[in-house]
């Protein structure tokens, strides 16, 4: 079996075959395909495969979209608010995320970046291709609907050692104390209930980060204990979606 499909946005076709021989030739010639598999084709193999079909019934536009995104390298749109827009971070944003970074105020209570701007590229790479490929989720892109440009990054990952789904936020300082955080990560948190089904998250928050535990607090978070990252005290805050 060989379907193709395609929409107008796309600049290529997205095939769907259930055969290793025609999925192995497609690739070969750099297109982009997803295999179909049921019960008559267990044995067939689909090296490299980011995704599969099991359910071809069940797929609509935006799931195909979705996957024609993942396959040609194309950031998934997640959300967006009355201001801003999330999307997944891209390697063009690196320069953005330096130029937000280069604040003191900003990396007082959080990690910087890599110092050598090649190694933060490599890291977005395999941020993308690992992270986002094999949850659909993680830390994202914020911008600003007006203007376009990065105003900031939040989203949900996970932590080393932790049970619960983390939120992550930092937004530039030429957008703190306007409401930007919080429109975005009430956004975030609602769309973690709806679409990932998460029932509960957490925060992590430095002693004098007055800002972020303000925004947390406002978010509906409460500190429910305490823990040690990098060597620094940390509050745990906790919400129930």
């Amino acid at each position: 079996m060989l379907k193709k499909i395609c929409y107008s946005s796309w600049e290529q076709p997205l095939y769907i075959t259930d055969q290793g021989k025609i999925y192995a030739a497609l690739r070969e010639q750099g297109c982009y395909v997803l295999p179909f598999l049921h019960g008559d084709n267990r044995g067939e193999s689909f090296p490299g495969a980011l995704y599969a079909v099991e359910k071809l019934e069940e797929m609509d536009e935006e799931a195909f979209d979705l996957a024609y995104r993942r396959l040609a390298g194309l950031p998934w749109e997640i959300l967006t608010t009355e201001r801003c827009a999330v999307r997944e971070t891209t390697v063009e944003d690196v320069d953005c995320f330096y130029r937000i970074y280069e604040e003191p105020s900003i990396t007082k209570y959080m990690e910087n970046l890599f110092a050598d701007r090649d190694e933060e590229v490599a890291y977005t790479k395999d941020y993308i291709e690992k992270v986002y490929a094999f949850y659909g989720y993680g830390m994202w892109t914020v911008l600003d609907k007006e203007g376009g440009g990065v105003i900031g990054r939040a989203g949900i990952s996970w932590r080393e050692g932790y049970d619960l789904p983390e939120l992550g936020f930092v937004f530039g300082v030429p957008w703190q104390g306007r409401g930007y955080a919080y429109e975005v990560c009430s956004a975030i948190l609602a769309y973690a209930r709806k679409e990932l089904l998460m029932e509960r998250v957490q925060a992590l928050v430095q002693p004098g980060n007055e800002r972020s535990l303000r925004l947390c607090e406002k978010l509906g978070f409460a500190v429910s204990g305490e823990a040690e990252v990098d060597g620094k005290r940390h509050l745990l805050l906790t919400k129930d979606l």
